[in-house]
């Protein structure tokens, strides 16, 4: 893509996705809301949807996160997903990953169940079953997410916020198979997550209404919806098990599950 080409949609683009695109790309930070707060979920996901097709990469994979609380009973969902681009997808080696965050904005470290997708969805399919999410999980595995956004506030104004900047999604790192997992019970899967060796939480999937299954059958819906289906291949972040943990650039942090870590160093993006 050329520059005027990159120019001249950064030019019909929301205001709001363009600060977002450009603050990410050049890993400056944001400290005020560029624009007006997204007033709905239609809003908020019309400002993500107009800051992909500003990125300049496929999306690998989705993240899903929590609503809760006021917001949830407000929204009428208990669920937000964001993008993950191509370039942010890592396999976990068991190596330290040196990762990059927005220096000057927000970031975190969550310990995730991670789906792969095993079939495209088809055109006009846009309401999924339990069942049917069940159909379309390939294998579930360990993984991390690592959130950050260039805006230093970005959980501090609701999940609408959230979901207009990718979700707050900047890494997914994948790790071993979960086998057998469709005859295991989620209470059996403790995550600990480690920020400068000091455990900040451990905890199993059991916190998450419907556990991951529902996290995937409620992204194939939303993604549906927006023009977007999944893919086969594309991962899944479902949820973070052991909560959101701030980091920063120059931490160390880690998360375990049955024997197998994940060890990040965050670096200035």
């Amino acid at each position: 893509m050329s520059e005027e080409t990159k120019t001249q949609k950064l030019a019909g683009s929301d205001a709001r996705a363009e600060a977002f695109v450009t603050a990410r790309r050049s890993g400056a930070g944001i400290d005020a809301y560029p624009g007006d707060l997204p007033a709905s979920l239609d809003e908020a996901y019309a400002i993500q949807d107009a800051a992909i097709a500003l990125w300049p990469t496929a999306i690998a994979g989705w993240k899903v996160g929590r609503i809760t609380g006021d917001y949830e009973t407000k929204l009428g969902h208990d669920r937000l997903v964001g993008p993950v681009f191509e370039e942010f997808f890592h396999r976990n080696s068991g190596d330290v990953l040196a990762l990059p965050v927005y220096v000057d904005g927000f970031a975190a470290v969550e310990g995730e169940v991670t789906a792969v997708i095993s079939k495209d969805v088809p055109a006009g399919k846009t309401d999924f079953t339990t069942e049917d999410a069940l159909e379309y999980i390939g294998a579930l595995h360990f993984g991390v997410e690592l959130a950050s956004s260039p805006f230093k506030g970005i959980n501090d104004f609701g999940p609408l916020v959230t979901i207009s900047d990718f979700g707050n999604n900047r890494g997914l790192i994948i790790g071993r198979e979960i086998t057998d997992w469709r005859d295991m019970n989620l209470s059996d899967w403790t995550f600990e997550t480690f920020v400068n060796e000091q455990s900040v939480g451990r905890a199993t999937p059991e916190g998450i209404p419907g556990g991951p299954v529902e996290s995937v059958r409620y992204l194939l819906e939303n993604t549906a919806k927006r023009g977007l289906p999944l893919k086969a291949g594309m991962m899944v972040l479902t949820g973070a098990v052991t909560g959101v943990h701030e980091a920063f650039a120059g931490d160390s942090a880690s998360v375990t599950l049955a024997g197998e870590e994940i060890s990040l160093r965050l670096t200035e993006a």
